[in-house]
């Protein structure tokens, strides 16, 4: 009788901390024995040539939810984490998103509700908090926070969804007394409602204005004003999809006078710029997010950031709506750049362009990529060590990876539900070849082997934000296993 459900052989093993040849042997869905493994699997796999990392955390997803201008999402859950797993990525933490007037705890039943029929990959929740009333500062949220859902998202803009410095403030402090992160959306409200109003009184309503009224101060000043905040309090504080240098610097001079302040980029901040957004008609609607894409100088600022430490995480804030007039454009042709639903998909090509312009390209060597796509989310969001690593006791969740495969984009090979890809015709070098999920080969040979409803819900810890996210706990590296031969 085989020893191991699963080992994978001449294995060359990367974590955020070590890299070493050796087999991984996994029992039970989580990872028995690593180094040199005697025993045989009931199935084994030769990863000779390849690579094998910890399968992707991707913390920052929109997926089956409502925008606040009530657009639902183009993916569900089942379509969203099969798209993930084909890009390597083995856990996602959506959002449950509060509307104003709904009940928090109701939010989460609701998003329980509709995933737990359909995820194919393990998944937690977010919340994003649009309604700090005091029933739910005093009892919704300090519940929730115990019950596992220990993070939760704030906007500084959008109508529907922003919150005031006030009870921004209220959010902050509950979250430094109860063990929670709050992660904000950093953009100056009126600044960009000031513009983008002048901008349509003057006819200027094309998509391409929408990067023009989200100017870059507005990014910057209220990146400087939420760590204002969050000092007042001192409390520990994300700042999401960065895409500008002013606030990026900003970050890195808190985190120099060792204020608990991180940061998360995204793939359209280093793959794409506001020319994109300039097309025909509504065209460059498919490119619209917020914060929009900058320019060349941004993106180098955004690699600087990614290469330094500055950035914690890596995601994709997959927020997908199909190009028709349910999605990206409500009015059809007739749609101004304030009306289109804001959100890029990104979910499956987050990890394969991080490999290909990042690791292949000698920006970031592969223990950065694996702690920027993995490790870093882990300990952020407190699934850390469970996820985000490859070390004895902790779930197999692996991918496989080859680092010569060259793949085209075309949206046509994806398996997101938006119809069509902001990085189409774009060259990727290294892809994700084999997907391992708590020891389930869910992706392997172009085919999905993953039913619905096979995911897990996964309840978080409080983060541990005393200690840096690049410094492993002693413990884990005793844990890993594996012999001290470096591969490099």
């Amino acid at each position: 009788m085989p020893t191991f459900d699963l080992v994978i052989r001449n294995a060359r093993v990367v974590t955020a901390e070590l890299a070493t040849e050796g087999d991984i042997a996994i029992k039970n869905g989580t990872i028995a024995a690593s180094g040199s493994v005697a025993g045989d699997g009931a199935r084994e796999i030769d990863a000779a040539g390849k690579f094998v990392l910890p399968g992707g955390v991707d913390s920052h997803v929109h997926v089956e939810q409502r925008s606040g201008m009530g657009i639902m999402c183009a993916d569900d859950f089942h379509s969203g984490t099969v798209s993930a797993a084909f890009g390597g990525t083995t856990t996602i933490i959506p959002f449950a998103a509060q509307h104003r007037g709904m009940s928090l705890r109701t939010v989460v039943q609701d998003y329980h509700a509709a995933a737990t029929p359909k995820a194919v990959i393990d998944y937690a929740f977010h919340l994003i908090v649009s309604d700090p009333t005091e029933h739910v500062l005093g009892q919704e949220l300090p519940a929730l926070i115990r019950d596992g859902y220990t993070s939760f998202k704030i906007y500084m803009t959008y109508e529907a969804l922003k919150v005031s410095d006030y009870q921004l403030l209220d959010i902050l402090a509950l979250a430094r007394r109860e063990g929670a992160l709050v992660m904000v959306h950093a953009e100056n409200h009126d600044m960009i409602q000031w513009l983008a109003h002048h901008l349509v009184e003057q006819g200027h309503v094309a998509p391409r204005y929408h990067a023009i009224a989200h100017a870059r101060v507005a990014e910057a000043e209220a990146t400087n004003r939420a760590i204002a905040l969050a000092r007042l309090v001192d409390a520990p504080m994300l700042i999401v999809h960065m895409s500008e240098m002013e606030a990026i610097h900003t970050v890195r001079q808190a985190r120099a006078k060792g204020l608990k302040i991180f940061a998360e980029t995204c793939p359209q901040y280093i793959a794409l710029t506001a020319d994109d957004l300039d097309k025909p008609d509504v065209q460059g609607a498919m490119w619209c997010c917020s914060p929009p894409p900058r320019d060349s100088a941004a993106q180098e600022a955004v690699w600087a950031g990614l290469k330094d430490g500055t950035f914690d995480v890596f995601s994709s804030d997959h927020a997908p709506y199909q190009f028709n007039e349910g999605g990206k454009i409500p009015k059809g042709l007739k749609t101004t750049f304030k009306e289109m639903a804001n959100g890029v998909p990104g979910l499956e090509l987050r990890l394969p362009l991080l490999f290909s312009e990042g690791v292949q390209k000698g920006r970031i060597d592969l223990h950065r990529f694996v702690a920027l796509s993995a490790t870093n989310h882990a300990k952020l969001y407190g699934l850390y060590p469970r996820k985000g690593t490859i070390a004895v006791g902790s779930d197999a969740d692996l991918a496989i990876w080859d680092p010569d495969r060259q793949v085209k984009v075309r949206w046509a090979d994806l398996h997101d539900n938006v119809g069509y890809s902001p990085y189409e015709g774009r060259e990727i070098t290294g892809w994700p070849t084999t997907v391992i999920s708590r020891g389930r080969v869910v992706v392997e040979n172009g085919a999905l082997n993953a039913e619905k409803g096979s995911g897990q819900f996964l309840r978080c810890e409080s983060p541990d934000a005393s200690r840096p996210l690049g410094k492993p706990a002693p413990e884990m590296v005793k844990m890993a296993g594996f012999g001290a031969r470096p591969l490099f």
